[in-house]
Parts: C-alpha cells; structure tokens; sequence
C-alpha cells in the first residue's frame, strides 16, 4: 500500500519546522503572548525542536503519526470503520455506550445532556468507555467528547461549572480592546484552560468547543449567542484564545462549525441551509477565526451542515470534496475534520451520508442516526474498496495519532484536585471581564 498523503505531507511539514511558535499568531496578536505561552497554548517550551519529536501544527509529533500508522496497519474493515465513529446512544447505563465501543471497536462516544445523571454517573460512563477501549486492545484513549460551549449549549449542566454563552468571550476580547490590552484573551484562554481540565476529571478527553462562527445578528436562527461576536476580528481572537486554552489542558478541541454557520438563515438541525456568501466575503468574515485557530493549533475543525455555494453548491459541506480539499490546502489545517452530527436533519436522510462523507475527506463521523447500521455500511464501503485504502487508513490513522497526543498530553499535565472549584473561578471571571 502506498504511504497515504497525510503521512507524506504530514512529514514534509515536521522536517520543517524550526520550532513549535514559528511567527503564528491570532487576530491582533504580538509573536509573544502576555502570559509566555507559546501558540499552541502549551504553558512550557517544547524540550526538543528536531523534525522527530517536534509537534506538527496540529499537536501530534512525527513520531506518534509513524505510531499510529503501524497500529492500524493490519487492522480489519470493522476495526477501521469503527475507528471514525463517534457513536450516539439513548441510555444512562455506563455498561450500554461501553458494549457499543467493544462491539463495534468505536474511537468513542458523544455524550449528551440525555446520559447524564450526576458526577459520579458521568464518570462511571467515561470509565466504562475508556475500559471498553483497552479491553479491545487499543492501548490510547477513546475518543469521549461533549458539547460544552457553555450558555445555552451545555451538555453537563448542573454537573459541570456553568460559564457564560461564548458571546461573552467576544465582549471580554471587546472591551479589553477598547481599552487598549491583552487582558481579555488571557481570561478567555484561561476559562477555556479551566473548563478543559474540568472535563478531564470527569473523564472526557474532547470537548466540542469553541464555536467559531461569526453571527450576522437577528436573522441567524441557530448560533446567536453561541458565536463570540459579529465582528470578524473579535470572533477570530476570542476562538484562537480559546482553542490555546483547551490545548494547554490537554484536551482535544473542535471549533466549528467550518467554513461558517453564523451567516445561515436557516437551521441545519431541520434542513439544509444555503450559504450563497461568496469567497471573498467568506475570507474576510466567516474563514478568519478558523484561520486563526488553526494558527493556534486546533487539532480538531468541525465541518457544517451547509450547502456553500462559493465551494461546492449542491452539497452539504460535510459531504463535499472541494470543501475539505479548501480545509486542507487554502487553509493549511492537518489535523482531524470532525463532521457535525450525522443525525441533523440536513444530512439525515440523504443516502449513504456516513460512507459519502468519508470518501468526501471526513476523518470522523459524529453521532450518525444509528451507529450500528453506519458501522455495518462503512465496513461494507472499506470491503467493497468504495472507500479506499489509503482514505481510510489516512482518516483512521488521523484519529489514533491525535488520541496518542491526548494521551502524552494528559500525561503531561494533571488535573488539580480542586478543577471545578478552579473553574468556577475561571467562569465568573470571564462574566465579569465581559461587563
């Protein structure tokens, strides 16, 4: 099998790289940040900066690519299929999400405000997760993820710490601006960090945050306050902030939803909304904070549920080639693409959207409508040679490579005994900082 482009580009880049902040940086932001934090968020200097252990732009070092890659080599259809499912379940029973990742070797889980009772219940299924993994003999974590934006999107509420709608981090990053500092994307990187790091003592190693989509106000029915402003330049700073933030407590982050939702008029979760903004105007609004985040180090984007007519009319982008190759070479990212929930309505009853997004660039599916048919037609794919070796080995070889950053990362940085009293902290000070 020939080495799969990822690899090839992936090495390309790590050979290189001089060091681990070369000149990256967000929206109005000096070389140095105020606290000393290189641009990935990490709160140390990266020890050795050779092309081998040197982290890629997306926080895998060359090392854990080439690891990663041997793991999955003789993996079987199901194992691969499973490895970019991120499965759906209806239940508060650990034991029920912890079959499903044994059974249909799933990278994991998405949990839901529907399979939550209490702390000690939210860790009982993050522990059975994660055993259900090595119990399949993948010795790095699951993929364990929730959507945790805070406000009204907060999956974990009444058992996580409550912080503000992401609009306050735009108007933290606002009137810091106004006045002239850097104080604002300090406390924003700061909540971020704090509520990271809260996650992980529950045991999640993702977090579906932060919303990157610049709002165009009252005629946007499903971001709103989700986004961290309407101002391109406020989005694009409060996002890259945030995503140092979820980096530097060693937990995977997603912004979304790529290339833009804010400018839709309608709602993907019911139907396919157009985007007919051009690509100008896309570049000058709607890409900027993706852009910076990506300059930050985002190691996850997710893609929307958006037909975008500047890139690929007709298709949603989820499922649209030219938009994951726009990802990839006009905007440089390396890391995982995430789709949105296959479950919305945008995508739900389209045929084969699971395979289709995969073959389209996908690395990993959310949430698809039911997890053991996808896993059962994305085998049927991978056997059939409709996805192609070298696709699936490229999204699954993506995906182990990030868990084993996650699982060095984690190592790395502990989670202090008193995370949620810390983030308790973190997310008045946010509120406050946006006042």
């Amino acid at each position: 099998m020939r080495t799969p482009r990822w690899r090839r580009a992936t090495l390309v880049v790590a050979s290189t790289l001089l060091c681990a902040g070369c000149g990256l940086m967000d929206a109005g932001s000096s070389p140095s940040s105020p606290d000393g934090a290189d641009r990935r968020g990490t709160e140390s200097a990266v020890p050795d900066s050779s092309a081998e252990t040197a982290p890629l732009t997306w926080g895998p070092t060359p090392q854990e690519v080439e690891q990663a890659s041997r793991i999955i080599a003789d993996w079987t259809p199901e194992q691969l299929a499973g490895q970019v499912i991120v499965g759906r379940y209806h239940s508060t029973d650990p034991e029920v999400p912890a079959q499903m990742v044994r059974e249909l070797h799933l990278a994991g889980v998405s949990v839901t405000n529907g399979n939550v009772l209490d702390a000690e219940q939210v860790r009982a299924t993050t522990s059975a997760v994660s055993a259900a993994v090595a119990e399949d003999g993948r010795d790095f974590p699951a993929v364990i993820g929730v959507d945790e934006e805070g406000g009204s999107v907060a999956h974990l509420r009444g058992i996580a710490s409550t912080f503000p709608a992401f609009r306050s981090a735009g108007d933290a990053v606002d009137r810091d601006r106004a006045e002239g500092g850097r104080e604002g994307r300090r406390v924003v990187r700061e909540a971020a960090r704090a509520s990271g790091l809260e996650l992980r003592s529950l045991g999640f190693t993702w977090v579906f945050a932060p919303v990157g989509d610049v709002t165009i106000g009252s005629a946007d029915p499903t971001i709103g306050s989700r986004s961290p402003s309407s101002d391109p330049r406020t989005a694009a700073t409060a996002t890259a902030a945030a995503v140092r933030g979820y980096v530097a407590a060693g937990i995977v982050s997603t912004p979304k939803h790529f290339p833009g939702h804010g400018g839709a008029t309608a709602d993907s979760h019911e139907v396919l909304p157009t985007l007919s903004t051009g690509l100008e105007e896309l570049r000058q609004r709607d890409l900027l904070p993706f852009k910076t985040s990506i300059r930050a180090g985002a190691p996850a984007i997710m893609m929307s549920h958006l037909d975008v007519q500047a890139l690929e009319p007709g298709l949603p982008a989820t499922l649209a080639p030219r938009v994951y190759d726009f990802l990839r070479q006009e905007m440089g990212f390396e890391g995982v693409a995430i789709t949105d929930s296959l479950g919305m309505g945008a995508v739900a009853d389209l045929p084969l959207p699971a395979v289709r997004a995969v073959q389209a660039g996908a690395d990993l599916l959310l949430m698809p409508a039911d997890t053991v048919n996808t896993h059962r037609t994305v085998t049927a794919a991978i056997r059939s040679g409709e996805i192609t070796p070298e696709r699936i080995q490229e999204a699954a070889g993506r995906v182990v490579a990030l868990q084993l950053w996650q699982q060095r990362m984690s190592q790395e940085l502990s989670v202090p005994e008193d995370a949620a009293e810390r983030a308790e902290a973190a997310a008045s000070e946010l509120e406050a900082a946006a006042w």
